[in-house]
């Protein structure tokens, strides 16, 4: 059966492209850390967190992405016009997650060139700066966004599809405790959840494609295609690393503790496989500076048109800031697992916001959002509510 000719202009366009950006945006370092110490704590039963957080994250995207663009408006424009003000609290809120992020984001691609090269984290981090810099200053950013973000989200998925079948794991176990699971963790599924859709990348997708001009009640089908691919993208290297960490964790690998996904891919496959490993990090690294950057920038530059003359300006201080951050600090491992946690507990307030807004004819042209989704959405802000709350209880109890 032949695709229809708007599928095969998503497959080839802005569509996929967003979807990608979305994907990648989480499949940063932190995704690749905070998987690894998880599944170490849970072993298979981190498939149950993962298939929670498939759900959670369709939930989260779907009504995102729908409002925004049937209402042609970007979270911030969309949250100052519910509530005066409420739209300056959540940028604020997105671009400090974000920016936290970064930070990591950097980091991991320091890591990932001194695996390949051999120099320092910090010159990892700068001569990666630099690459981000020219590649935002491509005059068809959009373009150009597109097309990386796709060719490096097919490279870290074949890649570290390579890694799962030298590591052997135990497949049947994994899908097993993925519906069953033996042991249940309430911080490991928020900050998974937090590290996929929460934050800024909730709207990166969605930011994309209002920027693409895709809007309105007749791009519904394409804003849910893109939408779903995006989670499902994540979802699939999410689980080809948690498969390729539980074979190495059974066949008796011990992992470093100041980078344990390194330690993974190099169990499975030796001097090859923690050079692929370089790959994936650097990869997943500058990615998601990218989207990170791109999508921070893109809160606030509608507030006033000087942020929008000089985009690239603003893309390109978030960069060097967050790379002379990490220069400066280090050691960013704690960072990625925090900054997961705290986009987390950013989702449900950004959601909440969103879904009230869609109840608003003024603000929606006439459309109706339907009453599965506002009650799927508000399922999600209940939940991930409640599990933050057992996070922040864990953390203090832990703390103190």
């Amino acid at each position: 059966m032949p695709l229809k000719p708007s599928s095969l202009k998503f497959f080839s366009g802005t569509g996929l492209g967003a979807a990608f950006l979305m994907a990648n945006s989480s499949i940063g370092p932190g995704f690749l850390t905070q998987t690894t110490v998880f599944t170490q704590q849970l072993m298979t039963s981190f498939g149950f967190v993962i298939l929670v957080s498939v759900l959670l994250d369709i939930g989260a995207q779907l009504n995102t992405w729908r409002i925004l663009t049937v209402s042609g408006l970007r979270a911030q424009d969309l949250s100052n016009k519910l509530l005066p003000g409420l739209g300056y609290f959540l940028t604020l809120m997105v671009v400090l997650g974000g920016f936290a992020f970064n930070i990591g984001n950097i980091a991991g691609c320091g890591l990932g060139l001194n695996v390949l090269m051999g120099i320092t984290f910090q010159q990892g981090a700068v001569i990666s700066c630099v690459i981000a810099l020219l590649l935002f200053w491509i005059k068809e950013i959009g373009k150009m966004l597109d097309g990386f973000t796709k060719i490096l989200g097919t490279v870290k998925i074949l890649l570290t599809l390579l890694i799962v079948f030298s590591s052997h794991p135990p497949l049947l176990q994994a899908i097993h405790h993925t519906i069953l699971p033996v042991k249940i963790s309430a911080a490991a599924i928020v900050t998974i959840v937090g590290g996929t859709v929460g934050g800024y990348i909730t709207f990166s997708g969605a930011h994309r494609l209002l920027d693409a001009g895709i809007q309105g009640q007749g791009q519904i089908a394409q804003v849910n295609r893109s939408a779903v691919s995006g989670i499902i993208i994540s979802t699939i290297m999410r689980f080809l690393l948690f498969l390729a960490i539980v074979g190495v964790l059974v066949h008796g690998a011990v992992l470093d503790k100041d980078n344990p996904a390194s330690s993974v891919f190099g169990s499975a496959a030796g001097e090859v496989g923690f050079r692929i490993f370089g790959v994936v990090l650097w990869s997943a690294g500058i990615s998601s500076v990218m989207g990170a950057a791109y999508t921070s920038v893109s809160f606030f530059k509608t507030f006033h048109p000087l942020f929008i003359r000089h985009e690239r300006w603003c893309i390109s201080a978030f960069i060097l800031l967050s790379t002379l951050i990490f220069v400066w600090i280090g050691k960013p491992k704690q960072l990625l697992i925090f900054a997961g946690i705290i986009n987390g507990l950013i989702l449900p307030l950004a959601l909440a916001i969103v879904l009230v807004a869609a109840t608003r004819k003024r603000l929606m042209k006439g459309y109706q959002h339907p009453v599965w989704m506002q009650l799927a959405g508000w399922i999600v802000v209940a939940v991930m509510s409640w599990m933050g709350w057992l996070t922040i209880v864990e953390s203090w109890n832990k703390l103190f």
